[in-house]
């Protein structure tokens, strides 16, 4: 079928803007609505609830959602498709059944089903499943199709399936629909929200629309938003969503392995980006499993250090806790906000994070923290605490692992009831190829051992300057399980050339010391004029469990842009590419060289990326 599908979205994880439904539905045509609700920790949280209630499991707010747009939707012709069915798609799909009987609707459902493992050693354990499930429920006609664990680009990738009618063998198809699905899955991410020059966008980035991806039937797309909205669709900005969250130029998926850099992106007018290039490859026979446990319980208290002697004190303190309660599971962090000769309690103060983690919930929970709060006057000059003693919570642990694709039962359950098994795809590639076939990006490891080169030197000749690395390059950083990803782009070819050069692994590690003991992979996406880094193990147990002051590392890109360096003499801006037709920057790069088969991200041979 010919024609070009409108795929828009209105969440990007379980909490985002309750009014999208609704501002989607009214601020322009649709043909399909999408909603993603499913990250690492929300599988958790789902978990915890069904653990209380075998009838839960599911993002009960979509329900909320949909009651007030519902009717509109089927009165538009505008098809749902949401993972919010989390760990139940089959309970989520009744209850929308009995709404709309409520609200005196005919609504068709169907819903997708087999990511489920058992797993007796697991509070979850959900495979990464692919789109065609999705299409399936789409071709039988169904109103809303409600999935639980899928990738999240399949989201968008079912719907083109269904409308395009592509086979698994479409592979380039299927992938220029994965990039258009990952773009739009986090919401706002792509039209402005938390992106480095914010302060450009045209309202300051106060209320970013939800994107729209038109999607032509070879999978290439135009990435937009409706008329009217706030936020901006640039290069730029696509460019920052694309980079989310990723690996190398590998993005396995269980339908397709997406090749990143062959992605070519270019204006289309205002607020449109169009994105084509994009090549696939099969997709490996195993598909990505996220396992979630219960890993005990922890809990928190932070000291104030005001004025002198700050490590002397944090010392003090460390001492007297241990002497309390031990020292197994302690962990303790100075954050050194502190200023010299501040006017104010605030500016002169660091802060001091205890955390204890413990299997025992009594040791983590008052016997620590009151513990903590006795010290109050038998310490440090000045002690004091900014919160009072507290019960212990439970914490997760995330684990990655991964599934031959033909030992997970991937069920398409359509409207009628029928249940329609979906096959694996008949061509995948074996897991030890798709890890070891070297490809056009640099693999790297951080070795303390090796010298670093100071970030106060230039690798070449020329004038330089000293200021923040954000003046000229932006970054979008996330998680990956216990990994963190960090991807940087050049805002100029000539700036790309320098950044290509002058950011290494080791200057990297020079950049954010905490990297330096730890593993990273440095891959290069040309047309992108970005790099992306993969920190592994920066998060730990991921985000559940994670202690660190950024558990998400979602600043760290951030972070990257503050620190000084010596800056090659070059304009920070716009692009010299020229403006585009809405004034904004024309970041087009050359086109990408032909694909093949590269290092893979996660556990060996896994599929599924990771989550908005």
């Amino acid at each position: 079928m010919s024609g070009v599908l409108r795929v828009g979205n209105a969440s990007g994880f379980y909490g985002d803007r309750f009014t999208a439904w609704r501002e989607m539905l009214d601020g322009g045509e649709l043909d399909v609505l999408t909603g993603d609700y499913l990250a690492e920790l929300t599988m958790l949280i789902l978990g915890r609830d069904r653990l209380r209630d075998p009838d839960l499991g599911y993002a009960r707010t979509f329900l909320r959602q949909l009651e007030d747009c519902l009717g509109t939707a089927l009165d538009r012709g505008v098809r749902i498709v949401t993972n919010a069915g989390g760990l139940h798609p089959a309970g989520l799909a009744a209850a929308i059944g009995a709404l709309a009987d409520r609200l005196g609707l005919a609504v068709r459902v169907g819903h997708v089903e087999g990511d489920a493992l058992p797993r007796p050693d697991a509070l979850t354990a959900n495979a990464y499943l692919g789109a065609f499930g999705i299409a399936a429920c789409l071709d039988a006609g169904a109103d809303v199709v409600v999935t639980g664990r899928v990738t999240d680009a399949s989201l968008a990738v079912g719907p083109a399936i269904a409308r395009f009618g592509w086979g698994r063998d479409d592979l380039d198809a299927l992938a220029g629909a994965t990039v258009a699905g990952h773009l739009i899955e986090c919401g706002a991410q792509v039209t402005g929200g938390n992106f480095s020059f914010f302060t450009e966008l045209p309202d300051g980035g106060h209320r970013p629309g939800f994107p729209i991806a038109e999607i032509h039937p070879d999978g290439s797309s135009v990435l937009t938003k409706h008329p009217g909205t706030g936020g901006a669709v640039t290069v730029e900005t696509v460019t920052a969503q694309l980079l989310y969250e990723v690996g190398g130029p590998d993005y396995l998926g269980p339908d397709v392995v997406t090749r990143l850099d062959t992605v070519r992106l270019r204006p289309d007018g205002p607020d449109r980006v169009r994105v084509d290039g994009v090549r696939g490859t099969p997709p490996p026979a195993t598909l990505k499993v996220g396992v979630n446990n219960l890993g005990g319980f922890r809990n928190s208290m932070t000291f104030v250090l005001c004025g002198l002697d700050i490590p002397a004190k944090a010392t003090l303190v460390r001492g007297q806790v241990e002497a309390a309660v031990g020292t197994d599971g302690l962990e303790f962090t100075l954050a050194r906000t502190d200023h010299v000769d501040a006017v104010d309690t605030e500016t002169a103060s660091a802060l001091l994070h205890v955390h204890l983690r413990d299997g025992d919930r009594a040791r983590a929970g008052r016997a620590f923290s009151a513990a903590a709060v006795e010290l109050a006057l038998a310490s440090y000059p000045g002690c004091t605490l900014t919160t009072l003693p507290g019960d212990a919570t439970p914490y997760g642990v995330f684990t990655a692992d991964a599934v031959p694709q033909a030992d997970v039962p991937h069920l398409a359950v359509l409207p009628d009831g029928t249940r329609v098994s979906i096959p694996p795809p008949p061509q995948t590639v074996a897991p030890a190829v798709a890890q070891t076939v070297a490809h056009r990006a640099v693999r790297t490891v951080a070795d303390p051992t090796t010298p670093v080169v100071p970030t106060g030197s230039a690798p070449a000749a020329g004038p330089t300057r000293r200021g923040p690395l954000g003046e000229l390059v932006g970054a979008r950083s996330g998680d990956k399980g216990g990994d963190a990803n960090l991807g940087v782009w050049a805002r100029t070819d000539a700036t790309w050339g320098w950044l290509r050069e002058w950011l290494t692994v080791a200057r990297l590690a020079d950049l954010l010391p905490e990297t330096t003991a730890l593993t990273v992979e440095r891959h290069e996406l040309p047309n992108l004029r970005a790099v992306n880094f993969v920190i592994r193990g920066l998060l730990g147990a991921g985000v559940a469990a994670s202690t660190r002051f950024d558990p998400q590392a979602k600043a760290l890109g951030e972070l990257l842009r503050a620190r000084l360096v010596d800056l090659p003499a070059i304009p920070a801006g716009p692009p010299a590419a020229g403006p585009d037709a809405a004034g904004r920057p024309d970041t087009a790069a050359a086109p990408g060289t032909a694909p093949g088969p590269g290092t893979a991200p996660g556990p060996e041979g896994s599929v599924g990326e990771g989550d908005g």
